[in-house]
């Protein structure tokens, strides 16, 4: 049997002193979870099934003293596993948390000695700047003001039109050639609105904002000696809780202030805000972790564990949070009802999401419980939900990700493909042809719309180091190259890293250009992430999660100095926004290869495409008048595709309407001809001989 500890708890009583203040206390509400301001008070309530105590402690904003430990009386304050008890008096801010008593073992972590966050709390008191050294006492932090939000209306805008844009808060602008007045916050990011508007991109993806320690990373440079940082975020302390030191203040409430501020700027320019969020697992890690809320709380009901009480690692960090359990599910969907209905979020992107379809004790289930109750939840029915549909253990469910017509996947396969078409590998037509046309094979029976399509992310080589690299150099990061992707299918066109051969810059200039203009002539929904754009780089560091610094920070200058690529990225959104016909909301049909009436596939020569395995050419044709929105006409697209290392002659077709070609892109030309303003191109004639050099692509729209 769990040994239980055995702390003294004082008898109930119904006032305590706060500082000057007397604080009456009554038996409260069972719900709602968390602290709510009611007209009689403040309603604290707590789940907590095996805790046999329970003290509410309450002290000031940043303050070390405790004015006031109230205990909870088992009969009178708990109803089932809700710990509940009002309080009246409290000023208009005040910080408080939890102390827990109960078994030891089996599972169980209690110590009464610790003072826990509250798992719904949507602030923290004591938030410091970034990478500041010490560890004040944090707790769960109330203000009035942080219910008044009014909010700026959603844009909804809808999942064909997004091109989602990923980016990290702080790195975004912190760097001195942001030129923003307050780098690395979210004010400052929202400084960044006019560029984004400029370039077209219609939702941004934040890399994490909830609450996390940035100074939990335990490697160190070996080429520096400098200590590392948690950069990307990817390490949850308080779930729903904006990091404080993303905000220009980050005491009390002005980290959720600034934020709501942020997002409602961004709708205000009609782009979304969807959340790149962490629930496969917590900050509190392993066996040898700290303790922030849920160990302490209920280590038996949070975490997956064996039989003997040890943590189940799927999330490869420690720890797997138990989204298996009703509780834990309702909790994750509270979670994201207030970031919904509070700070006006658009969307989520899922990180490892896989892990919502394995059970408490870590086996795969056909329809998990986690997934179907975010999938239904009227509130959140709106909200554009994406999966990274993979788990650490080696669940990999891309487009068989139990989501439904709800969810979309990140789409590995797609990245893979286009990188190894382009770094020219032969027979890959055939797979190239499937993912341009979204990737049927993968989402039979939903949609294109289902697919998210991305050369890079976050994670792996930017845009500049895949065409800049053979393999990863990770040095810097302090695990002897060990970590990071093997398999990055990248290609350094001749030179490993920086050159300044004009050959080689000439055939990376092209490979970025294919590389993105694929992006945004296929079908599905387009991510690209920040910085791509200008090409910035990492020095070959596929896995620059510890690095806050220049690494991983964009550089501004580029833009001035890829101008050119950033001209043409900015002109393919543009192009993509013109033409319904690549925003399809249903698949083609017929397969790759398989002509329908939207799509007629090429190859050298019209109306014979060739799927064979020494193949490294692809063409096809997109009929406007069959877009799939009614009532809407489009122009035909030509597209043809040199992914091998000689020209290929392509005999230009007919369009599908009759219409004469005008050229829109040519990957082999210089800048400005590379892609052409809209409609402004010279004419192609059909039957004409369009040589295409190696490795690139051309485009031919058809005359209104």
């Amino acid at each position: 049997m769990p040994e239980a500890h055995t702390a003294m708890r004082p008898a109930f009583r119904t006032e305590y002193s706060y500082g000057d203040r007397i604080l009456t206390v009554g038996r409260g509400n069972p719900l709602p979870l968390g602290a709510s301001l009611m007209p009689n008070g403040v309603n604290f309530v707590l789940i907590c099934r095996h805790g046999t105590a329970v003290w509410l402690v309450l002290s000031e904003p940043c303050g070390d003293e405790v004015l006031a430990e109230i205990p909870l009386d088992e009969r009178y304050n708990r109803t089932g596993d809700h710990w509940h008890v009002r309080v009246s008096g409290l000023p208009e801010e005040f910080c408080y948390g939890y102390r827990i008593d109960g078994p030891v073992g089996d599972g169980h972590r209690f110590d009464p000695a610790k003072v826990l966050l509250d798992p719904n709390a949507r602030a923290l008191s004591c938030g410091r700047p970034w990478g500041r050294d010490g560890n004040p006492p944090r707790r769960s932090l109330l203000n009035e003001a942080m219910m008044e939000r009014g909010g700026v209306l959603n844009p909804r805008v809808p999942l064909e039109d997004t091109i989602i844009y990923e980016l990290h808060v702080r790195g975004y602008t912190i760097d001195g050639t942001s030129g923003v007045r307050h780098p690395g916050t979210y004010a400052g990011l929202a400084e960044k609105i006019d560029y984004l508007e400029w370039l077209g991109v219609t939702a941004v993806e934040l890399l994490p904002v909830d609450e996390f320690d940035e100074n939990d990373c335990p490697f160190v440079n070996p080429l520096t000696g400098e200590r590392l940082k948690n950069y990307w975020g990817y390490n949850p302390i308080s779930f729903g809780a904006p990091k404080a030191a993303y905000a220009l203040s980050p005491e009390r409430s002005e980290p959720w202030d600034e934020f709501c501020g942020m997002v409602d700027a961004f709708h205000g320019r009609g782009i979304e805000v969807i959340l790149d969020i962490v629930f496969n697992h917590t900050a509190e890690g392993g066996d040898s972790g700290p303790t922030y809320n849920f160990r302490g709380l209920d280590n038996a009901l949070y975490y997956m564990l064996d039989a003997r009480g040890r943590y189940l690692n799927y999330s490869g960090c420690g720890n797997t949070f138990n989204s298996d359990h009703p509780v834990v599910r309702d909790y994750i969907v509270a979670c994201l009802r207030s970031w919904v209905a509070e700070a006006g979020v658009d969307g989520f992107r899922f990180d490892l999401a896989s892990v919502f379809g394995r059970d408490r004790r870590g086996n795969v289930v056909v329809n998990p419980p986690a997934v179907n109750r975010i999938s239904e939840d009227s509130l959140l029915y709106g909200t554009k939900l994406i999966a990274e549909p993979w788990d650490a253990a080696g669940l990999y469910q891309v487009g068989t990700f139990p989501g439904g017509e709800r969810w979309a996947d990140w789409n590995g396969r797609y990245r893979d493909d286009v990188r190894r078409f382009w770094r020219g590998e032969a027979g890959l037509t055939s797979a190239l042809a499937t993912r341009i046309c979204g990737s049927d094979d993968l989402f039979a029976g939903r949609g294109p719309l289902h697919s998210i399509n991305f050369i890079c992310c976050h994670d792996g080589f930017t845009l500049n180091d895949l065409v800049s690299y053979d393999v990863k150099h990770n040095e810097a990061n302090g695990e002897g190259n060990r970590d990071g992707s093997d398999s990055n299918w990248s290609w350094n066109c001749g030179f490993e890293g920086p050159t300044d051969d004009p050959a080689i810059l000439a055939l990376r200039a092209r490979q970025v250009r294919n590389l993105m203009a694929t992006l945004l002539v296929s079908q599905g929904v387009p991510m690209i992430v920040g910085g791509d754009e200008f090409l910035r780089t990492q020095g070959g560091n596929n896995n620059a999660w510890c690095q806050d610094n220049r690494t991983s920070w964009i550089d501004w200058s580029l833009r001035e100095r890829n101008s050119d690529f950033l001209r043409f990225l900015r002109g393919m959104i543009a192009f993509r926004k013109a033409h319904p016909s690549l925003r399809r909301r249903a698949f083609f049909g017929g397969g790759a290869g398989g002509n329908t009436p939207g799509i007629l596939w090429h190859g050298v020569e019209p109306a014979q495409p060739d799927f064979g395995p020494a193949s490294r050419a692809l063409a096809f044709a997109l009929d406007g008048r069959r877009c799939d929105r009614p009532g809407i006409l489009d122009q035909d697209i030509y597209v043809a595709m040199n992914g091998g290392d000689e020209p290929i002659t392509f005999q230009i077709p007919a369009s599908p309407s009759g219409r004469r070609w005008r050229r829109a892109v040519d990957t082999s030309l210089p800048c400005p001809h590379d892609i052409e303003e809209l409609g402004q191109g010279p004419p192609v004639a059909v039957r004409h001989s369009y040589e295409v050099p190696a490795r690139a692509m051309i485009i031919l729209v058809s005359e209104d």
